[in-house]
């Protein structure tokens, strides 16, 4: 359900959304598919000009791999402790030509000029959708591109992995017994979900396409208890804070629901394939939908 500039319907944005889960993101998100930077490079023609802008960019998950194809990177985040991982992940890769701004993405353009290409990565459902889309036209050259990145959304078969998939489903039963049975997000709630409708957005903020790529990955990484554990507080719906005074308890809960499931410890999950829809400004070379 969608609300006002397709927020969801009666959810207010607050800085508690992602509180606490970056020191968790890294290690509890499975990657992006290991070809999706050069997909995007072919798709685009990435020379290594141009400015990249990453809005919500979160630790610096997609920019610092797609930095090296822009004469500059710029990635905003409303959150600080994920604007502080994303600052030291960059020093410690000697990645250089990025700025981290503290911004949520509402307040775009904030004097950060213009881009050849903007991504966001598994962000935009977050954000009051036609403002930001409208804006991010204006910052985008002619001919530059949105790009929205994303874990394609069907379930990953389990057939055949050398030790039990996670149990997510018993997982978020936990997490609604202790929370409540309404998905938590920062102060409010999601009754309905994140809204979809993205292409309809964009279309009318003046962009053309979609064209869409899926990336494969066909990746098995081996999981530990300790990574599910932050896998479940690097969501929105279980970040620390939200337990409050029992997070003890139920992370108690958690590793002894976890500890149960595992073979030894340990789980297999296949990476999900990566969806990239890329959305372009219109000039002399692009016309109508890929």
């Amino acid at each position: 359900m969608r609300g006002v500039w397709g927020v969801p319907a009666g959810w207010v944005w607050d800085e508690s959304l992602f509180e606490g889960a970056a020191v968790h993101y890294e290690r509890g998100r499975l990657p992006y598919a290991e070809g999706f930077v050069a997909a995007l490079a072919e798709a685009l023609g990435l020379d290594g000009s141009g400015r990249l802008l990453d809005v919500g960019c979160g630790p610096g998950t997609v920019t610092l791999p797609l930095a090296g194809w822009f004469a500059e990177a710029v990635g905003i985040d409303p959150d600080p402790g994920m604007l502080a991982r994303a600052r030291q992940r960059a020093a410690a890769a000697g990645v250089g030509d990025v700025r981290w701004v503290r911004s949520r993405a509402e307040d775009l353009p904030a004097g950060l000029g213009v881009f050849r290409v903007a991504v966001f990565g598994q962000s935009f459902h977050w954000m009051e959708q036609d403002r930001v889309a409208a804006t991010v036209r204006r910052m985008l050259l002619p001919g530059g591109a949105f790009v929205h990145i994303s874990d394609a959304k069907e379930p990953m078969s389990t057939t055949g992995l050398p030790c039990p998939a996670p149990p997510y489903a018993a997982v978020a039963e936990l997490v609604r017994a202790y929370l409540g049975p309404v998905r938590r997000a920062g102060r409010g709630l999601l009754p309905h979900g994140t809204p979809g409708g993205e292409d309809a957005v964009l279309a009318a903020a003046g962009f053309v396409g979609p064209r869409r790529l899926r990336v494969p990955s066909g990746a098995v990484v081996r999981r530990s208890v300790d990574d599910v554990v932050a896998w479940v507080h690097s969501r929105s719906d279980a970040v620390p804070p939200l337990f409050g005074p029992r997070l003890a308890e139920f992370d108690d809960d958690l590793r002894g629901l976890l500890a149960a499931a595992a073979r030894d410890g340990w789980f297999a999950e296949r990476v999900p394939d990566t969806e990239l829809v890329l959305w372009r400004v219109p000039d002399a070379g692009i016309v109508g939908r890929d």
